[in-house]
């Protein structure tokens, strides 16, 4: 009963301190500090935003394609599964599905059969082009889609393209205001680790490969 007590008064001190640090706010001594300017060198001007993420994609190991279209995207996807000859792709998002069914693609859009899945393929959020990363949320993008498959494909708009992670960000605060995911994943690259030796193992909590297919939607067909 003692303990409970400690427990609660210590409980009892700390946020009375908070409560009084909000009340009370101590003047700032730093007054001369910029926290507003961007601490990153800014890339080259003649470089837009598609090729930087182009470039920063690729040196993590994605792959990059750009498709001048919705028509360009589906006709470059079925290139890629024909290729890879996947028998277990998987698609969970109702307006991905309802592309591909127009193309004829086959797709699992139920959560049966995971253990026999290939590769998948999911919308995103953003695209951080400084760092090459792709933004996904529980909201938009299925969790187990973008960790679980050995390959994971992205499907992305030119418009989804921004230079800073802030940026990312304001895009998703902007699209669902209050009522934010309750998860945001920043996925740079496919998975990989390193053990003590310093071994790089690729896949080791995640996709082994990740495909990037950005749609220029900023132009008319």
């Amino acid at each position: 009963m003692r303990l409970v007590e400690q427990l609660i008064t210590a409980k009892e001190k700390i946020l009375k301190k908070v409560r009084q640090a909000l009340t009370f706010k101590s003047k700032n001594q730093f007054t001369n500090i910029d926290l507003d300017s961007n601490i990153y060198v800014q890339p080259s001007s003649d470089l837009s935003l598609i090729e930087i993420f182009a470039e920063q994609f690729t040196n993590v190991n994605g792959e990059f394609i750009y498709c001048s279209n919705q028509f360009d995207f589906l006709d470059k996807l079925i290139t890629l599964l024909e290729q890879r000859k996947w028998k277990h792709f998987f698609c969970w998002e109702h307006h991905l599905q309802d592309m591909l069914k127009d193309t004829g693609i086959i797709f699992n859009h139920k959560n049966e059969q995971l253990e026999k899945i290939q590769a998948a393929i999911t919308s995103c959020e953003a695209l951080i082009a400084r760092t090459g990363t792709v933004l996904v949320s529980s909201s938009a993008n299925s969790r187990t889609l973008t960790i679980w498959p050995p390959v994971h494909i992205v499907y992305a708009k030119k418009s989804q393209l921004v230079m800073e992670t802030k940026d990312g960000m304001l895009l998703v605060k902007n699209r669902y205001g209050k009522n934010g995911p309750s998860l945001l994943s920043f996925i740079t690259g496919p998975s990989r680790t390193a053990d003590i030796e310093g071994t790089l193992v690729i896949g080791a909590h995640g996709p082994t490969e990740i495909f990037v297919f950005i749609v220029d939607d900023t132009t008319k067909d």
